[in-house]
């Protein structure tokens, strides 16, 4: 190999490192910026505000109109999901039910473009979840559903300011992929992903189950991934990730028990997305199993800080909890799913 070689082969090892580092800084600042003012303001589900910003840096190389475009229609989905939930369909469970579903397999289909994946886990979470409130908080979902528009939009302009700080040095800048699959194959999926969701969604809001807020967004995020031939595999994966995302939440709220100040707390986040960043973005095909394993962290102890609950330690546990609850179900979940047939799935799928 010549000199001009080796030194072209240097140069770009340095620009190589260098956009590792300028978006391991980007990662880091931005988490800990978001949790700093969902701490400060703790709006109406402000713990979201980290996950949504760790999802667009982690799935995004630079804001385009792309993500704009994908906010304002969300928030428009959101107030309106909030608006239908407000005149009452929540009392009558046979026509909330239906609904539901139809709005979750748009979800999923969605999900399965790229191009518009952002917006489809806003939408999963406010069908599910904004329902899930009203039912239990009356009148309340559509201040639940302008908290979770206001985090979109703290998101994109956290996202944006980044970028303004620190551009991105990648010379080839975000183009959105096409899907992979046909419609006729994303819709399959798509029904496999609600036959595996669906059930305990309708015995959640049959039942009018008390504190499972966040099985319920769990389950909304989750329930995107496990759709697939590979399901049972990227069930077991979810198990993983979130199992060592509730250990990881345990000893960092024992921490945080010993030192319960602000600025410690978003200390040891930036810490957590320091080193989070680095294995995100150093194996980005093994990027989904950390950044997994983070947005776990982040949602069971923000939604833990933000807590007003007298008995927040037990609260806590029962968090971790219905973090391993949702990973088992997953898991047996997709285990039926692909020991069956499922014959009349499988003709449109051809």
């Amino acid at each position: 190999m010549s000199d001009s070689e080796l030194a072209f082969k240097a140069i770009n090892a340095q620009f190589a490192e260098a956009i590792f580092t300028r978006r391991v800084l980007r990662f880091t600042l931005g988490i800990g910026i978001a949790v700093a003012i969902a701490a400060v303001f703790d709006w109406q589900l402000a713990f979201i505000l980290p996950v949504f910003v760790a999802k667009f840096l982690v799935d995004r190389v630079v804001p385009t109109v792309q993500t704009i475009y994908e906010l304002l229609i969300s928030m428009v989905v959101t107030i309106a999901i909030a608006w239908m939930v407000s005149l009452g369909p929540v009392q009558y469970p046979f026509v909330l039910l239906p609904l539901l579903a139809l709005m979750m397999l748009w979800a999923y289909y969605l999900f399965s473009d790229p191009k518009w994946n952002f917006f489809a886990t806003i939408l999963i979470v406010s069908t599910l979840v904004l329902p899930y409130l009203g039912i239990l908080h009356p009148g309340a979902a559509i201040f639940f559903g302008v908290g979770l528009s206001f985090s979109g939009v703290v998101a994109v302009i956290i996202f944006t300011l980044l970028h303004i700080l620190l551009p991105d040095l990648a010379p080839e800048k975000e183009t959105h992929s096409e899907s992979e699959l046909s419609n006729d194959e994303r819709l399959y999926e798509s029904v496999r992903a609600l036959i595996i969701s669906f059930p305990v969604i309708s015995f959640f809001f049959l039942f009018e189950v008390t504190g499972a807020l966040l099985t319920m967004i769990f389950i909304a995020i989750l329930s995107l991934q496990t759709a697939g031939t590979k399901s049972v595999k990227v069930s077991l994966f979810l198990l993983l990730t979130n199992g060592i995302g509730g250990v990881l939440a345990i000893i960092f709220y024992n921490m945080l028990v010993v030192v319960p100040e602000l600025a410690f707390y978003i200390g040891l986040t930036m810490i957590a997305a320091l080193f989070f960043a680095q294995k995100i973005y150093d194996d980005p095909a093994k990027a989904p199993i950390f950044a997994g394993i983070f947005s776990a962290l982040l949602v069971v102890v923000g939604s833990t800080a933000s807590s007003t609950d007298a008995d927040v330690a037990t609260n806590f546990y029962i968090r971790i909890a219905q973090l391993f609850i949702v990973g088992v179900y997953m898991v047996v979940a997709s285990f039926f799913l692909e020991t069956r047939n499922w014959k009349f799935l499988q003709t449109n799928h051809d």
